[in-house]
């Protein structure tokens, strides 16, 4: 497995479980790691059943865990445009633009890209002291959203930083007599802002179109619905050259069951499973069993030691 690892699916289906019992498997092999969740419902804590904040924090030897507030992230990343523009804006028109932002700040799309800002951040400041990053996502449609980012944010990024170089031209022209001064574009804060942006949104991409750096696995339950939304959404990242290396199948009933109904779900199981060889041929396909109890601190262990079929 590589270093960034990122765990999706739909809701329910157990990435959760899924990638904490993988991080305490890595934790265990001797790798220190880091286990990111951008999942709202945040059920790292529970498992673990311990406190997990926004602030990285030791759950055992090896193994760190960090929760990010997708609401929280949004309101830094705002505060942080006011505190720019504030620079580089008139006094007179600093009001008009707090509306705005407040605007935004609770538009749709304004949390992904305040969660993908800190997504690369820990993943740019941490790849060093850890040896493996794990990611427990949220449902798929918005992880998909949210690593289709850099391809969207790439093109907008260039859009407006084209417009503002034109501007930026036109008004040097005025002011030096119709001969525009290279000075003037390199100091323009407002360019200065976008290219930082756009270096960042560039890294990201990178990183994210690396196999070798970065694997992402789907999580999915021998039923329909996932495996139709799990196909969606794999066409959908491939199209942004994001590679999907597995498909973990959770829950998987055990063998040999008295009760007439579970023999009857046993056997609707093998036809799904059929159905995602063949509609994941080529990814590599691993099976995990369906657990007696929620899991908890005092049975992670016990699917962590199944990870080894990962290797």
């Amino acid at each position: 497995m590589n270093k960034i690892i990122f765990f999706g699916g739909k809701g329910g289906v157990g990435k959760t479980t899924c990638s904490a019992s993988y991080a305490v498997y890595s934790a265990n092999s001797g790798l220190k790691t880091l286990l990111v969740s951008t999942d709202p419902a945040h059920s790292t804590s529970d498992i673990f059943e311990k406190a997990i904040s926004d602030e990285i924090t030791s759950i055992m030897p090896n193994l760190d865990a960090i929760e990010i507030s997708g609401e929280k992230e949004s309101m830094i990343y705002m505060n942080n445009v006011r505190k720019s523009l504030k620079n580089i804006v008139s006094p007179v028109i600093v009001q008009q633009i707090n509306r705005q932002i407040d605007a935004a700040a609770v538009s749709p799309g304004s949390e992904e890209a305040a969660l993908f800002d800190k997504m690369i951040e820990i993943i740019t400041e941490k790849t060093e002291e850890y040896d493996r990053i794990i990611f427990d996502t949220a449902p798929t449609g918005h992880t998909v959203r949210l690593l289709s980012l850099p391809e969207l944010l790439g093109a907008w990024l260039e859009t407006l930083i084209e417009k503002r170089q034109k501007s930026v031209k036109l008004m040097s022209m005025a002011l030096h007599s119709g001969h525009p001064d290279r000075k003037d574009l390199d100091n323009d804060e407002v360019i200065k802002i976008l290219n930082k942006r756009y270096d960042k949104v560039k890294l990201a991409k990178k990183i994210m179109m690396d196999d070798r750096l970065l694997s992402f696995i789907f999580v999915i339950n021998a039923e329909k619905l996932p495996i139709d939304e799990t196909a969606k959404a794999i066409a959908v990242l491939e199209k942004y050259n994001i590679s999907v290396d597995g498909i973990i199948v959770n829950k998987i009933l055990p063998e040999n069951s008295e009760d007439p109904f579970w023999r009857k779900k046993k056997e609707q199981e093998k036809i799904y499973l059929n159905i995602i060889e063949k509609t994941f041929s080529g990814k590599k396909i691993f099976k995990l069993p369906i657990l007696p109890e929620d899991m908890k601190s005092g049975n992670i262990e016990d699917i962590a030691k199944k990870f080894d079929q990962f290797k």
